[in-house]
């Protein structure tokens, strides 16, 4: 035992590493099936490389016998790079993805047989993708063959996000291992979706001189090879003695399948997981394979490394409370020796244009920007920040930069809006909205209009040569004043007039109930280019603005490693830590979204994405959430609900703590902890509001014809937000007193802070309660608190 124990003190005298009780026996179980369940922030890559140095330098396993599978190239080489840092002198082993061995086998098998074949998936020219579609030999790539296939098989072309949905929705079948009478049992919003697969999986077999292979075909035919050639089989069970998986929670069927077939001579398996950062189950992860484990391998040993070294104390231990709202789990419990920071900020705002701008002011003050991140569930939620934080200076990386948003058809409808404005005599851009807005004009007479060809307006031309109904005269004749008086108008008043005069939002509606697009997301996109469009003066700017930021954005996954602010969704900020984390978006419909509150599983798993987003912060973490979006309400998510109750507690005890400390006393009041206790403290916060010679304002702009009874528990908040609405509408107030301005504003973004600290409370006095509903300076909240 001695020699063992010297290898933990040699490796912390040479690199410092001090692995603790947990991490030791990790390192030591080399023989059999080994299960390690790492919680976030554990040091599980620490202990894979120790693990495998062990078995090199004490155990004298030579590195050609050891196979290491991660789940990303990104992975693979930090795995590489931390080893050589830890065990400079060894030959490293092969640490690669599942995807690269299934091609090594595939490659072989192919060899043997002699069968010509090509890769058809990787980088491809987005730009030039449509061109490739409409010529008559595309390249021989996934995305333009589907693309055609789509075009071919549906009659139109494939929108950027159709394209997405069908990609993964093949990934997902390839991946579950499915049979193919069972994919229409796949559920998938893209029209004739099975069809275009079969038609796909039909062309890659006879529709070129080669077989033609993607990265999921990869997997798929790397399993059957192994399944049904012993031969193949036994040279690469024969090649390694250990097999090491990392990540194995995003490990799908086909994955688990070919790992076990590696490994089913000599068992030497230890799989790294966390059931609990389970998020890929919509691409094809098994994270029930991680659950059943023991069935699999009834002899497996099974190990918990629950100390967090990433997070401070307040982080950690509210994770910890909240992963548990989930039942289906290994049962965790995940603790640090860190010290306290900061609880668990919640932010919440009257409305998401707040969000971005209080983003900027917060990050401005920061100077290591390298050490904060902003995450949020979907790619969209990129674009205003991106805009907001460009317009201030701010630099950043987007570890998803995602282009499609700036070739997404509804970004090309407005600019092709604000084109006509410049121009009526365009017959081939009214081509390509003519159905997007009330003009009703029908194919045949666009067809007609094509084929004038006299450089005169298209209104006209529709009006003097093609025959209409005589319902068209008058529509036609009022499109045309419109986009008359569009022109130099500014972008943003612009747009209201397209989404509203020209009904191209109701055309959007009626699209979403036809094609089974999600209304809420592309109405999103429109106000999107709305706040983009801003202050800008003209749409020329406008479409100049959006080239701007692609360019952007194409230039902002070049910045990794830079002392620069990191945007990310939830899913790719796995695996990664920062000082400073701000999650955004948490309302209702977003995370969780609706379709997930209505499927225990997947719920489930938007959980685990949660889970996976607070587990990224070591010291500081902000939940950012608001009370309206595009116009419309939104509910704070019940995540966030979750982590408020559960820091109620502790600020509780934090009162109670700091009361101690200055040894006084907490005033016992069951109601409301923070109500005002005195008629001095009352008269000092009336004198500086000047609100006590200012009652008459108030009755005289009350929100009601009757004031409701002081005894009504709605007076107090719904009194005081009338108020508030008839102060902002009121001239004459605001006039006179022009610091009312100031105040309300931040009225609006505190009034939900308020009540949440029970400061507005509906059992005081009635002086007491003029003074709160008309408080409108957050320089007083203090005055409240104490």
């Amino acid at each position: 035992m001695k020699f063992r124990e010297d290898f933990f003190v040699r490796k912390k005298n040479e690199i410092g590493v001090s692995l603790n009780e947990v991490q030791k026996k990790a390192v030591l179980q080399t023989d059999g099936p080994l299960l390690l369940l790492a919680s976030p922030g554990s040091g599980k890559t620490t202990t894979i490389i120790m693990r495998i140095g062990y078995l090199i330098e004490e155990l004298g396993v030579h590195p050609s016998r050891i196979k290491a599978v991660t789940f990303s190239r990104a992975a693979a080489g930090d795995m590489e790079e931390r080893f050589k840092r830890f065990f400079p002198d060894l030959t490293p082993v092969n640490f690669s993805t599942i995807h690269s061995f299934a091609f090594e086998v595939v490659r072989e098998f192919f060899r043997r047989t002699r069968t010509a074949f090509q890769i058809i998936e990787g980088d491809v020219d987005l730009a030039s993708e449509q061109e490739e579609v409409d010529s008559e030999s595309p390249p021989l790539h996934k995305k333009i063959i589907l693309r055609k296939l789509f075009k071919t098989i549906v009659g139109e072309n494939i929108t950027e996000d159709q394209l997405e949905e069908l990609t993964t929705y093949i990934s997902y079948i390839k991946n579950k291992m499915i049979l193919p009478e069972d994919w229409s049992k796949v559920h998938v919003d893209v029209p004739k979706a099975e069809s275009i697969f079969h038609a796909y999986e039909a062309y890659k077999k006879t529709g070129h001189n080669k077989l033609l292979v993607d990265f999921d075909d990869m997997l798929v035919i790397g399993e059957q090879v192994l399944e049904k050639d012993g031969e193949l089989l036994r040279q690469y069970q024969q090649k390694f003695d250990y097999l090491l998986t990392d990540e194995s929670q995003d490990t799908s069927l086909v994955q688990h399948a070919i790992i076990e077939k590696l490994t089913r001579l000599h068992r030497n398996l230890c799989v790294v997981a966390d059931d609990d950062q389970s998020i890929y189950s919509w691409r094809g992860a098994e994270p029930s394979y991680l659950l059943n484990f023991k069935e699999l391998y009834p002899n497996a040993v099974t190990l918990f490394m629950e100390q967090n070294y990433r997070s401070s104390k307040d982080i950690v231990g509210i994770a910890n409370e909240f992963i548990k709202r989930n039942k289906n789990r290994y049962a965790k419990n995940m603790f640090t020796k860190n010290p306290s920071n900061k609880p668990i900020k919640i932010r919440s705002f009257a409305d998401h244009i707040y969000q971005a701008k209080y983003l900027v002011q917060e990050i401005q003050q920061i100077e290591n920007l390298a050490e904060v991140a902003v995450l949020y569930r979907n790619n969209s939620s990129s674009i205003t920040l991106m805009n907001e934080f460009d317009r201030a200076g701010i630099p950043f990386y987007m570890k998803d930069a995602d282009n499609r948003f700036f070739s997404h058809w509804v970004v090309n409808d407005i600019l092709n809006f604000m084109r006509m404005t410049f121009t009526h005599k365009r017959a081939d851009i009214l081509e390509k909205i003519y159905l997007k807005f009330n003009c009703y004009i029908t194919k045949q007479q666009m067809a007609a209009l094509k084929k004038i060809d006299n450089n005169e307006s298209v209104f006209d031309n529709l009006l003097n040569y093609v025959q209409l109904q005589d319902f068209q005269h008058k529509q036609l004749v009022e499109r045309k004043e419109t986009f008359t008086q569009m022109k130099g108008m500014p972008p943003r008043h612009a747009i209201r007039v397209i989404r509203e005069r020209l009904g191209y939002e109701k055309v959007i509606e009626k699209m979403c109930e036809r094609l089974g697009f999600r209304k809420e997301y592309l109405i999103g996109i429109l106000n999107t280019l709305e706040e983009i469009a801003g202050s800008l003066a003209t749409m020329g700017e406008f479409a100049d603005r959006l080239k701007y930021l692609e360019s952007v954005l194409k230039n902002a996954k070049l910045r990794r490693g830079q002392n620069v602010v990191t945007l990310s969704t939830f899913h790719s900020s796995k695996g990664l830590e920062f000082q400073t984390v701000y999650m955004i978006d948490l309302i209702e419909g977003i995370i969780p979204s609706v379709s997930e509150v209505m499927n225990e599983p997947h719920m489930e798993e938007a959980t685990r994405l949660f889970y996976v987003g607070m587990t990224r912060a070591k010291k500081n973490l902000e939940l950012i959430v608001y009370r309206k979006r595009d116009g419309e309400n939104a509910t704070e998510s019940q995540y966030v609900t979750a982590v408020r109750n559960s820091l109620k507690p502790s600020k509780v005890n934090q009162k109670k703590e700091e009361s101690r400390k200055r040894g006084s006393k907490i005033v016992p009041n069951a109601h409301n902890t923070n109500a005002i206790k005195s008629s001095e403290k009352l008269s000092k916060i009336l004198h500086h509001l000047r609100l006590d010679k200012k009652e008459d304002i108030f009755k005289n702009y009350s929100p009601t014809q009757e004031t409701p009874s002081k005894d009504d528990p709605k007076y107090g908040i719904e009194y005081y937000r009338g108020v508030v609405e008839k102060m902002k509408s009121s001239s004459t107030i605001l006039d006179s007193n022009p610091s009312f301005k100031e105040r309300i504003k931040e009225c609006e973004q505190e009034f939900e802070r308020f009540k949440e600290t029970g400061i507005i409370s509906y059992q005081l006095k009635t002086k007491t309660e003029h003074m709160e509903r008309a408080l409108a300076s957050k320089k007083y909240l203090q005055e409240f608190q104490t």
